[in-house]
């Protein structure tokens, strides 16, 4: 599976493009805006979209995910339901970050914890991972050993939980018992900054390292 990274919105959110190699099908993660230079990538690869997946609801990763998944005639899928309070807020989200106006919207497919979405031969394992925002979900591949975290986690940080429903001990707790055990020699693609380990993180991270207490 190869992943391009493409930072989007003032915010620079890291945007995946997901290519399965071997079929040439392709998945978009987290399209928060800048979809001139999605589709531009899309395109240079020559590769088929056929799913876009969101991690959670804040506007700089979901703001361009209705228009997307229309231009190419694609499902959207995820995040968890849990994340209907923040995608009905995306008209309210827009104003107060400045963003174009995004319309409120459904997925095709809410997703739930230890569910699975697939896209040509490739397969991603769910977990809902709250804390950051209610229903958020963290994408992994188990083959290649890859997260996309979202917000959930960074290089050196944390996600912030100071925004409406967010809970600090919810998020260390995700990170803790769902992330960690997936093992330390996985790579993650954190929704902003540069890609880190498990490892890593549990090594060195001051909000959620082995031996800080939450």
């Amino acid at each position: 599976m190869k992943v391009t990274l493409i930072p989007v919105t003032p915010f620079q959110q890291n945007s995946s493009l997901l290519v399965c190699e071997a079929t040439g099908r392709a998945a978009v993660v987290d399209p928060g805006g800048d979809l001139d230079v999605i589709q531009g990538e899309i395109a240079r690869q020559k590769v088929t979209v056929e799913k876009v997946f969101l991690t959670h609801g804040h506007i700089d990763h979901c703001a361009g995910a209705k228009t997307l998944a229309t231009h190419y005639g694609v499902p959207i899928e995820g995040p968890h339901p849990d994340e209907s309070f923040w995608l009905d807020k995306l008209p309210d989200q827009s104003t107060r970050f400045g963003f174009p106006a995004a319309e409120a919207f459904e997925p095709d497919r809410w997703l739930q914890d230890g569910e699975t979405v697939k896209f040509g031969d490739e397969t991603l394992e769910v977990y809902h991972c709250p804390g950051h925002t209610p229903g958020h979900v963290v994408f992994f591949s188990r083959a290649h050993r890859l997260a996309l975290v979202g917000d959930v986690l960074f290089a050196g940080s944390i996600g912030r939980t100071d925004f409406p429903r967010g809970n600090h001990a919810d998020l260390v707790r995700a990170i803790r018992e769902k992330l960690w055990p997936l093992g330390d020699d996985v790579t993650f693609v954190p929704g902003h900054g540069p890609t880190s380990t498990f490892g890593a993180e549990r090594r060195t991270n001051p909000y959620v390292a082995d031996g800080v207490k939450a």
